[in-house]
């Protein structure tokens, strides 16, 4: 081979995998000049073990509570060392950063590192066997939820929105141009950066393999997941729900739903449609 591919070919993610597919768009629009850090999740996958990675940049496997803290110490290090152009990629799931690494990356986006978060959110704590987390959504089945999830997910993004991000997004691989995108603006902030992408797992949340990408479109469309971002302190909303009620079809093509009531579905769709509300006010306003 001519060069070293950033991520190799051939990683035994599940088939389908979204996270496989993020990663890929994100080093390959960072390009070779990244370290990325990665805790023990679904993404150990793409980091391995000992001497052997599938990244091609350099890699670093961290505590599951503690990666953003491993971010600001390599961001710091590069700043001593005067390497401006070297980004740092810290890359998790959900429970690496709703749950169990929430404190630690609260804490670096305060002190203001210069690093980019990316969370893949596939709802659950799917590397070991796919338990609910605070990011599953309300009526989902997981492994320790057998009848539906009772609570609602958590709104990170929102929570966010008060902390002091150089930028802020969301994205989906419903729309790779966009997440792309928003990498590249991500990389040129004087700061710290967290990029928040929809994941649909088949393997945990029941559906066809081939059926990746057409769910997450659905998420979308439906507007169960919004796409926007914050800079300079503005909100920008990149994509206008379609239509409300596909919500509907995007929960019945996966089995995870199969026990879901009528009055959850409607309590999800209208927490939805009161973030989107939330979000245009948002958009009103010149600086938060």
């Amino acid at each position: 081979m001519s060069k070293v591919d950033l991520l190799s070919k051939g990683m035994t993610t599940c088939e389908g995998c979204p996270m496989e597919l993020i990663a890929r768009a994100v080093v390959n629009t960072l390009g070779s000049d990244t370290v990325t850090m990665t805790p023990p999740s679904c993404a150990a996958i793409l980091t391995g073990s000992g001497d052997e990675t599938g990244w091609g940049i350099p890699s670093i496997q961290t505590m599951l509570m503690s990666l953003p803290a491993y971010a600001s110490g390599v961001s710091e290090a590069l700043k001593i060392q005067g390497k401006s152009n070297v980004n740092v990629m810290g890359f998790a799931g959900d429970g690496g950063t709703f749950d169990i690494g929430l404190q630690s990356l609260s804490g670096a986006i305060e002190r203001g590192h210069k690093a980019i978060f990316i969370c893949y959110n596939n709802e659950a704590y799917m590397n070991t066997g796919n338990q609910r987390s605070s990011a599953t959504t309300m009526g989902a089945w997981t492994k320790t939820t057998p009848t539906g999830k009772k609570e609602s997910s958590k709104n990170i993004d929102f929570m966010l929105l008060h902390q002091p991000l150089a930028y802020q997004a969301t994205a989906s691989i419903a729309n790779m141009k966009d997440l792309k995108r928003k990498v590249e603006k991500a990389s040129k902030a004087d700061g710290t950066s967290f990029i928040h992408v929809h994941a649909p797992c088949n393997t945990g949340w029941k559906f066809p393999a081939d059926k990746t990408i057409s769910v997450a479109k659905l998420a979308v469309q439906s507007g169960l997941w919004l796409l926007w971002e914050k800079e300079n302190g503005k909100i920008n909303v990149n994509q206008r729900p379609k239509d409300w009620n596909l919500a509907k079809d995007y929960m019945k093509l996966q089995g995870r739903f199969s026990k879901i009531t009528d009055s959850q579905v409607d309590e999800i769709i209208e927490q939805a449609k009161q973030r989107y509300r939330v979000l245009l006010k948002l958009e009103e306003l010149e600086c938060l």
